[in-house]
């Protein structure tokens, strides 16, 4: 026999009805239905988001620093190291477009920052949208050109 999820059930005890708030004395939550006298929590419709303080300036606008901010002109590079462009074959050109082919940018929508980890053992001539000073000299050391898109 396999076991369906129709089979399935709580075990005894372990599901509770509801209680029944303000419905008369005998009830034994009635009148204020157990939510006390008076105050915000006692009114009707009581909710409050996160972060509410009582009308109290909240402290993720009383300390700026901690909220932080987007800087929406910031521009997100694919980044690719020096040392990974040594699958080419030297003399060659190496262009975003053939980066992508190789796998070593996930997508051409982003412009291409060349970056100086590793080293490189051929010369080659690399076009990039930018490249950190580190990875222009090597790429000159190595015999190669540098060329900004």
């Amino acid at each position: 026999m396999t076991l369906r999820q129709s089979d399935l059930a709580s075990p005894d005890g372990a599901r509770h009805r509801s209680k029944r708030l303000g419905r008369g004395i005998g009830s034994g939550k009635g009148k204020t239905a157990g939510r006390g006298t008076k105050g915000q929590k006692s009114r009707a419709g009581f909710s409050l988001r996160a972060g509410f303080e009582g009308g109290q300036l909240p402290i993720v606008k009383r300390l700026p620093e901690k909220r932080g901010f987007t800087n929406i002109f910031r521009i997100e590079y694919e980044p690719v190291n020096v040392g990974r462009l040594n699958v080419f074959e030297p003399g060659s050109e190496v262009t975003p477009e053939r980066l992508a082919e190789s796998r070593l940018i996930r997508s051409l929508k982003r412009p291409v920052k060349i970056l100086g980890g590793g080293e490189l053992q051929k010369p080659l001539t690399v076009k990039a949208s930018k490249f950190s000073e580190s990875a222009r000299q090597k790429i000159e050391v190595a015999g190669g050109r540098v060329e900004e898109i």
